[in-house]
């Protein structure tokens, strides 16, 4: 059984800090919990101070749903263009 836990240095905190304090106006008391929710990822910290959601890892889909997805991207590509022509 692994736990999900990594440890940080004090300096590695404290740059850590520094860096949140520059990007952000959190006060140091602020900038330290907000490190510890997150896990001691500073560039998270700053993404919800800002405002920037979390990218959606794009679903798996198996090789011929791709092939597939593929083919049907291209010829409705091809289809638009041949309409647009025609008109």
């Amino acid at each position: 059984m692994t736990d999900n836990m990594s440890f940080v240095s004090n300096e590695d905190i404290e740059k850590k800090i520094k860096l949140v304090l520059g990007q952000t106006d959190y006060t140091s008391d602020v900038a330290k919990e907000k490190l510890e929710q997150c896990n001691y990822d500073q560039i998270e910290v700053i993404r919800e101070y800002f405002g920037i959601p979390k990218k959606k890892e794009p679903l798996v889909s198996s090789l011929n749903q791709e092939i597939y997805k593929q083919i049907r991207y291209k010829l409705d590509g091809a289809m638009r263009d041949y309409n647009s022509r025609k008109t």
